[in-house]
């Protein structure tokens, strides 16, 4: 079946961004790691999750799918049948044999030998997980970052193969070479041959003569390596970066896993942020709000000044454009919202009481307009 990004996310061709967003922040909450341990199942439906992020979130690569069908543009199509994706039949699904594979789990009939993977070929490495932690300031804006990371590479000695000089091998004795033992048996089917991995050599049909000395036998040796990372500005809590080929060491010359990076941002002591925006409580003195003001506010990596107009009331909303984040995968940053919050004093002596007084005296009830209307509604 055809990968379609927007499938795997659940999300219409006419989502937006932060649908998208939300759909993915969703999904790989759902099938994240520590929620699904030991789930190989759960782990395959983050994967997809990512590649369908990755292709989502990248207004190219997204026009290029909507538009050909592939992320990469014109000339790229998987394309089905011989040459196709996968080069399989049947749309993928294969021919008989396969069929009977998957329904009898590699029984060969009249002794025929069922379909099994071939334990010589290439095959990836295992795919590794880890968590990196940003500041609030770096999510928005973006960092320069090293992670070191412990993995199985494929030993350089022997070529992943485990064998000294990767050739000293012999032929299994348990199975022949074959890489599979057979048990034959008679069932209402007719004589059905079932066919198990030798145990002997692990379904290789080969066993090490003389192990490597570098890896002494295992086709790969532990290495710590120190990453570089770009991390981009405008990224958020939860999102996982995929970083190709930095997994684990893939066997027989295949190529490595990918590394999973899940970020996790340190929450601001003031600021809170949605997407490219930011957002902040301001509280100011009742004769500010009267009188009007300039008072320093905290933005994201510098102190602004918010310009606080006469009369102003509780909740009023005072935006300061371009002083959020930077807009993730796009160009510009987002707005700085500053909620003015009125504050009364908690005591006033007698002489600051009567002043109040006397202003109340000059202040008519007309000007007060909510109170008004709440008066009057009562009446």
């Amino acid at each position: 079946m055809k990968f379609n990004p927007y499938d795997v996310l659940g999300v219409s061709k006419t989502a937006t961004e932060d649908e998208i967003k939300s759909a993915y922040r969703k999904l790989a909450k759902k099938y994240h790691p520590d929620l699904n341990p030991n789930n190989p199942e759960a782990a395959e439906k983050l994967k997809q999750v990512n590649e369908a992020y990755e292709i989502l979130s990248d207004k190219q690569k997204r026009s290029n799918y909507d538009q050909f069908g592939d992320p990469n543009g014109a000339g790229n199509f998987g394309g089905f049948g011989g040459g196709g994706q996968g080069g399989a039949s049947f749309g993928g699904f294969g021919g008989f044999e396969d069929i009977l594979s998957n329904m009898f789990g590699g029984f060969g009939f009249g002794g025929g030998r069922g379909n099994r993977a071939n334990p010589s070929a290439a095959q990836k490495g295992s795919d590794l997980e880890m968590r990196l932690t940003l500041t609030f300031e770096e999510a928005c804006f973006g960092a320069k970052k090293q992670i070191t990371i412990t993995r199985n590479e494929t030993c350089s000695e022997c070529k992943g193969t485990g064998a000294k000089h990767g050739t000293e091998f012999t032929t299994c004795p348990t199975c022949g070479g074959a890489g599979v033992v057979q048990r034959a048996q008679n069932s209402m089917f007719g004589r059905v041959v079932t066919e198990t991995v030798c145990p002997d050599c692990g379904g290789s049909g080969k066993k090490i003569k003389t192990k490597c000395d570098a890896c002494k036998g295992a086709g790969y040796t532990r290495q710590t390596r120190k990453i570089d990372l770009n991390i981009p500005a405008g990224i958020e809590d939860g999102q996982i970066i995929t970083l190709r080929g930095q997994g684990n060491g893939g066997k027989n010359g295949g190529p490595a896993g990918d590394l999973y990076l899940e970020l996790r941002v340190q929450p601001h002591k003031i600021l809170k942020r949605k997407g490219a925006d930011v957002f902040v409580e301001v509280p100011i003195t009742v004769t500010n709000a009267l009188l009007g003001a300039k008072v320093n506010i905290c933005g994201i990596n510098e102190t602004l000044t918010l310009t606080i107009p006469e009369l102003t009331q509780t909740g009023t909303v005072l935006t300061l454009k371009g002083k959020g984040a930077k807009r993730l995968n796009a160009n510009g940053y987002g707005d700085l919202y500053a909620t003015i919050v009125v504050e009364l004093p908690k005591s006033l002596d007698k002489q600051t009481k009567q002043m109040v007084a006397n202003m109340a005296e000059q202040i008519p009830t007309s000007a007060y307009t909510k109170t008004k209307n709440f008066q009057d509604k009562i009446k």
